[in-house]
């Protein structure tokens, strides 16, 4: 599956990393959010522990475990013609990083 970023990035989502996404207990039910994310983030953040990664957060309220940010993280591969989704997971709070678009 192919997902277009709030930039315009072309972000691939492979069956394996959606079924790893999905192997998350609190994700199987919510893996259409994962495109709403990409397409409109509330803030993206460059990954202090990978160059090549990006951080996509969006908050979402009221879910059945809570409030909570929902982070996307995608790989830019320099010799890829797109961008790799990494894994999706539900978070309490925004990592550290160089802040690369806030709502």
């Amino acid at each position: 599956m192919n997902i277009t970023d709030y930039q315009g990035n072309v972000i691939r989502l492979t069956d394996e990393r959606l079924k790893h996404i999905k192997e998350h207990p609190e994700m199987a039910i919510h893996t259409d959010k994962i495109n709403e994310t990409l397409s409109y983030p509330d803030r993206v953040i460059k990954s202090q522990s990978d160059n090549e990664a990006s951080l996509y957060y969006r908050q979402y309220d009221r879910l059945s475990i809570g409030d909570k940010y929902l982070c996307v993280v995608v790989k830019f591969k320099q010799d890829d013609a797109f961008v790799i989704t990494i894994t999706a997971y539900f978070t309490d709070s925004i990592k550290k990083g160089d802040v690369l678009w806030k709502k």
